[in-house]
């Protein structure tokens, strides 16, 4: 449950720009560049972090399982593959 004494304040700039205090980037590891996804409701605003997924290491995640299993793959397997794994993270 979220209480005031977790509140922090903070001042939005002529220009609508908003500073998240520091102890709240570090707990979040908020750097610059980072996306946040802003929802509304009613008045009250809920910031969440973006987490875009490396596609990178979801393709060598996913030869490593191949290369194991000494599987060859057709493109749409492969790409079903990918739809199973990102499926399975979502769930997490």
């Amino acid at each position: 449950m979220i209480t005031m004494m977790d509140a922090e304040v903070t001042i939005m700039s002529q220009k609508g720009q908003v500073v998240i205090p520091q102890t709240l980037r570090k707990q979040l590891d908020l750097t610059p560049k980072t996306k946040l996804l802003i929802y509304k409701k009613d008045n009250l605003l809920i910031l969440k972090k973006l987490e875009i997924p490396d596609i990178v290491k979801e393709f060598d995640e996913i030869f490593a399982m191949m290369d194991k299993k000494n599987l060859k793959l057709s493109e749409a397997e492969i790409q079903q593959e990918i739809d199973a794994v990102r499926a399975a993270k979502r769930q997490r």
